[in-house]
């Protein structure tokens, strides 16, 4: 369908230029509707076993729809050149490296690769090291934390205390980032392997001070995909100050769907979106005096809150864990548990280096002791290990036996 579309947007002019283009955004978007959203709307219109009727999802599907629109808009304004070979578009919307998980690849950035690439010793050298990397973290970090967040997020309706909340919020805060970032080190990692370059999709987001220098550095290809392909068609910041903010609603709305067909997704990507309208108000300026670290702080605020609505099942469950996190309050149904019983002294020495790590212990301590790179790695990787020898150690002191 693509490929048809963009042979018909080429040699196309003035107004059919518009309509072959619009007929190949509403083809790649009603599949993407059909697949990811016919169970979500018929569970709105309360049609009985609406999910049973839905169809499967297809992997990656969000991934290489947004792919494939990247490719027909920059045909159509003439960024790019059409694919005459219905293999080497077929290659790039299905290279299976960052099919399912990211990065977002524009058919511009691989371009010329599809045709001519060439790959060396050091380049898969690169790509292994790289792929090693994002597997390490996977299975040694964010493997660890999803078992603490699962067992603390299948908690019954009123059996939490604020401990466990916190606990389940943080560890799924750690869990997303060194799954989803691990993800992309694999697939950089191996798209260098095979002669690809792709771009990179995280920059330490946790170290953040605001809400919109974390949407800098979070997902960073689907930020830039949705502000070049919504957020500026929509008229960016150039409209007044009100369509401005209507704008980033509209993306952020979008964000929240294109990761989930539910409504906690939605009040998720409106939740980023109030933020960053909050700052443009003003917000900022107020952040800009106080000190680092209170910026800091309240980064890591909005967004924990945040992806707890994006973890959790049902709104109900949502505000359980803010009347706990929040109010110091639990659950009428809860009884007392020492973290203990949810982590084990792997999952808190993890967790314990993986904070610092998340918010950028490396580039600082690269930036502290510039003793060249195979220095600087093995210094980082032995206060890593020495670190968690530390706190598993500790792990079963009597601090994680206190009670708010």
């Amino acid at each position: 369908m693509n490929y048809a579309a963009g042979r018909w947007i080429a040699p196309a002019q003035g107004r059919m230029r518009l309509i072959a283009l619009w007929a190949g955004i509403v083809g790649n978007l009603l599949l993407l509707a059909y697949f990811k959203y016919t169970g979500f709307l018929l569970g709105n219109l309360n049609v009985a076993h609406a999910q049973e009727i839905a169809p499967a999802l297809p992997i990656g599907i969000s991934f290489f729809t947004f792919q494939a629109l990247s490719y027909l808009v920059d045909l159509y304004f003439r960024r790019v050149a059409m694919q005459r070979n219905p293999f080497d578009l077929a290659l790039y919307i299905s290279l299976f490296p960052q099919l399912i998980a990211g990065p977002i690849v524009r058919y511009a950035e691989v371009e010329t690769a599809l045709k001519d690439r060439s790959t060396d010793r050091g380049d898969f050298s690169i790509g292994m090291e790289r792929f090693v990397r994002g597997l390490a973290k996977k299975t040694l970090i964010a493997d660890p934390m999803g078992l603490v967040a699962d067992q603390i997020y299948a908690i019954p309706a009123g059996g939490l205390t604020p401990e466990t909340a916190w606990a389940g919020a943080i560890a799924y805060s750690l869990q997303l980032y060194f799954d989803f970032s691990a993800y992309s080190d694999m697939a950089i990692g191996l798209g260098r392997i095979l002669g690809f370059r792709f771009p990179e999709n995280f920059n330490y987001p946790y170290a953040s001070t605001s809400v919109t220098e974390f949407w800098r550095r979070w997902h960073m290809t689907l930020s830039r995909w949705f502000r070049d392909y919504l957020y500026i068609p929509l008229g960016g910041n150039r409209t007044g100050a009100t369509r401005t903010y209507m704008n980033l609603l509209l993306v952020f709305l979008a964000t929240g769907l294109w990761h989930g067909a539910a409504w906690t997704f939605v009040a998720w990507g409106l939740w980023h979106g109030m933020f960053l309208i909050l700052e443009r108000l003003g917000l900022a300026r107020i952040l800009g005096a106080l000190p680092r670290a209170v910026n800091h702080a309240y980064l890591l605020v909005v967004v924990i809150t945040g992806w707890v609505l994006f973890r959790a099942g049902s709104f109900a469950q949502a505000l359980e864990f803010y009347h706990s996190m929040f109010l110091f309050r639990s659950g009428p149904e809860a009884v007392f548990h020492p973290l203990t019983r949810y982590l084990d002294a792997y999952a808190i020495a993890v967790a314990a280096v993986a904070i610092p790590v998340s918010v950028g212990l490396r580039p600082w301590l690269e930036r502290r002791f510039p003793l060249g790179t195979m220095a600087s790695e093995v210094r980082f990787w032995a206060l890593f290990g020495l670190a968690i020898l530390s706190v598993g150690a500790a792990s079963y002191s009597p601090f994680i036996y206190f009670r708010f």
